[in-house]
């Protein structure tokens, strides 16, 4: 399998002119993507991006989720769809992503990095190239799964040699006083000049072949990494002053970066001290070479601010920090406690044994506990080992004899929220650094889970008056079946201005009405309530469907909400099959014939509800047949962002078409779960299914 990415990896960069490309394949943790192959980039640079949460609103994650190809010309379209990537990664460049998939299988993202090319988006060819490239490899990557090679990645990314273009130095290159060092793509040295050993002190054969920053390990301290991932990532040369070892007094020197397709040139010359030298540069750590990785805590406070103001619920919150925070330190617990009243209950937990934290689920605030301790001190506690923990606590249960923890408080504008808890698999420092980033974190989350807990409030009294508005049970009718189902919306608040209604409107005919108030919130679901019960009215005293839909529409304009609905009403005689159907800007319905032909009706429509005083909604007649459904839906249904509406209805239409008529239940759970709603949905959804049985009244 490394061949076939490696060999994928390497000719598509070379067909869309990039410079550095990679595949993400699934790994074996749900919901997790891991990078598979690399080229073009140095692997350590980039550690933070190798894992990547499905969910998280990155592009390859995106892509991957969606199905759909991911195009970013410029940092300007790149800040405009992914805030987050741009916080980690500031720097110009245009990335491309392409979904690996073949039938009904997805195996990861086929990503190429090349040179940003402002206002001007990505060509056809070059889509195309990038797609064919995709389909290559997904169906090389088919062949493997179907010979029984589960086709995941679960390690590091393997790194791909692309062809070098020759060394290309000489005299005129040793004739500078200036070290000058050639590094490919890969981060390793390919050629250094004469005044390189004499500058440096190490000779050439010491220099060459090995990664820059384990031949000079003063580079690989965690300040410098930005400028090398900048010069790695963009075509923008780079110039940044370095400290040269732990020397006093400190030896400085300028360090100047010029990328190009095949690597990079470094040349590094003597220069007096900085007037403003940062204080993290006078003492040169891990760096790079880091095991912890302290360069993604660098970034992580920025996205991870991002990420937090996308959050809504408590989960929601604790998600984020378990998929940002974690990775950022290397850590594999999380416990976040919040406090209600004076003690306080578990609220997430992973990578804890199951059932060890519940002993301390609704601890109160007077016993003596790190999670405790630290949300009335309003300190932060950090245990280098787990023997240190056990000295500070005697007694104290333990869940592991190695590891180091974190106890964090979490306190929002001077008010206690709860208490956040980082496990670690083995013992660690906790540089000063560290310390107050984790701190800063701490502030932060403590905000979010404050303005969470207000909306899970807000959400519960909402939802229940969705629920008083919407229909508790639809008529039981012995010739016509109904079935409904409506989800919310999973962005920002759960209540809509979807509903639906089943209305025995006399003289044995049956009114099925479905709608969609333009908006969300409680203002939207009130209107809703409002011209529910505006059509069941109108309904009941045997009004026309063009008369109850043109009563409705000026009942709207009087209330004047600032609101406008659609609205779709079909008064159906249950006996015969006959109908009038009567349409307000609404999608159009399904009807499945009993021999299970489907078609998108076509009726005569006026505009929305609640514009026009004069609106007239012609009336057209149907006929359904003894063992035809009726689907009446909302276009949260068929809708998705980036997608023309029209191919949402015919993937509907396609799932009635095969669907069994009964149960009606299925049919609808069906419907529901083959549009792909089970993701984030912008919008709410509602859907009617009434089936025509044929039996006795």
């Amino acid at each position: 399998m490394a061949q076939v990415l490696a060999r994928a990896t390497v000719e598509v960069v070379t067909a869309v002119g990039g410079y550095a490309g990679g595949v993400y394949l699934r790994s074996s943790q749900e919901g997790v993507l891991q990078m598979a192959m690399l080229t073009g980039l140095p692997g350590p640079l980039f550690r933070p991006w190798w894992r990547m949460n499905v969910s998280r609103p990155y592009p390859a994650a995106e892509s991957y989720r969606s199905g759909q190809s991911v195009h970013l010309a410029d940092a300007e379209a790149s800040m405009r769809r992914f805030p987050q990537l741009v916080a980690g990664l500031p720097f110009p460049f245009a990335s491309m992503f392409e979904p690996v998939t073949s039938g009904t299988q997805r195996f990861g993202v086929l990503m190429v990095l090349r040179p940003a090319t402002p206002g001007v988006p990505v060509g056809p060819e070059d889509r195309e190239r990038l797609r064919e490239a995709a389909d290559r490899l997904a169906g090389e990557l088919a062949q493997l799964a179907a010979a029984g090679d589960p086709v995941i990645w679960d390690g590091d990314p393997l790194y791909a040699e692309r062809p070098a273009a020759g060394e290309g130095a000489g005299e005129t290159v040793d004739r500078l006083a200036q070290a000058v060092l050639s590094v490919n793509r890969q981060g390793r040295i390919d050629y250094v000049n004469t005044a390189a050993e004499r500058l440096l002190g190490i000779v050439g054969p010491e220099l060459r072949g090995r990664m820059l920053w384990e031949a000079l390990p003063w580079l690989a301290h965690p300040a410098y990494e930005d400028h090398f991932r900048a010069v790695f990532m963009s075509t923008e040369p780079v110039h940044f002053p370095a400290r040269r070892g732990r020397q006093r007094p400190a030896e400085w020197v300028s360090v100047d970066l010029y990328p190009g397709a095949d690597g990079v040139t470094v040349t590094i010359g003597a220069t007096e001290t900085p007037a403003y030298a940062p204080t993290s540069t006078a003492d040169p750590g891990g760096g790079l070479g880091s095991p912890a990785d302290q360069a993604s805590a660098l970034y992580r406070p920025v996205a991870l601010a991002i990420a937090l103001t996308e959050a809504v619920t408590a989960r929601q919150v604790s998600a984020v920090v378990t998929e940002e925070l974690l990775p950022a330190f290397g850590g594999r617990q999380l416990a976040i406690y919040l406090l209600d009243e004076r003690h306080l209950h578990l609220a997430w937990e992973t990578g804890f044994p199951q059932g060890f934290l519940d002993r301390f689920d609704g601890v109160a605030l007077d016993v003596r506990l790190p999670g405790v301790e630290t949300l009335t001190s309003g300190r932060p506690l950090f245990f280098e080992s787990m023997e240190h923990l056990a000295a500070a606590y005697p007694g104290i249960p333990l869940d592991a004899h190695v590891g180091a923890r974190a106890f964090l408080p979490l306190i929002a504008s001077g008010r206690p929220v709860g208490s956040c808890i980082l496990g670690f698999d083995t013992p660690r420092g906790f540089s000063p650094e560290e310390r107050t980033v984790l701190t800063a974190l701490a502030g932060l989350i403590a905000q979010a889970l404050e303005r969470a807990r207000r909306y899970d409030s807000e959400a519960a009294l909402a939802a229940g008056l969705q629920s008083a508005l919407l229909p508790h049970r639809l008529p039981v009718h012995g010739q016509v079946e109904t079935v409904a189902r409506y989800l919310p919306g999973t962005q920002g608040m759960d209540i809509g201005g979807d509903w639906y209604d089943v209305v025995e409107a006399g003289g044995g005919l049956l009114a099925l009405v479905i709608g969609d108030v333009q908006g969300h919130g409680v203002a939207a679901a009130a209107t809703m309530g409002q011209l529910r019960s505006s059509v069941r009215a109108f309904a009941l005293t045997g009004s026309a469907p063009d008369e109850v839909m043109r009563g409705t529409n000026q009942l709207l304009i009087d209330l004047d909400p600032g609101q406008f609905a659609s609205c779709c009403y079909v008064l159906l005689d249950p006996a015969s099959g006959s109908a009038q159907a009567v349409r307000a800007g609404h999608p159009q319905p399904l009807l499945r014939h009993p021999d299970g032909r489907t078609e998108v009706l076509d009726l005569a429509g006026g505009v929305v509800l609640g514009i026009d005083p004069g609106a007239s909604y012609p009336i057209t007649e149907l006929r359904l047949a003894t063992g035809s459904v009726l689907a009446l839906y909302t276009d949260g249904l068929v809708e998705k962002p980036g997608i023309d509406i029209d191919v949402g209805v015919e993937r509907l239409r396609s799932a009635l078409a095969a669907a069994l008529p009964t149960p009606l239940t299925e049919t609808a759970d069906r419907l529901i779960s083959e549009a792909g709603t089970t993701a984030d949905r912008p919008d709410d959804i509602a859907l009617l299914l009434a089936f025509r049985t044929g039996g006795a009244a």
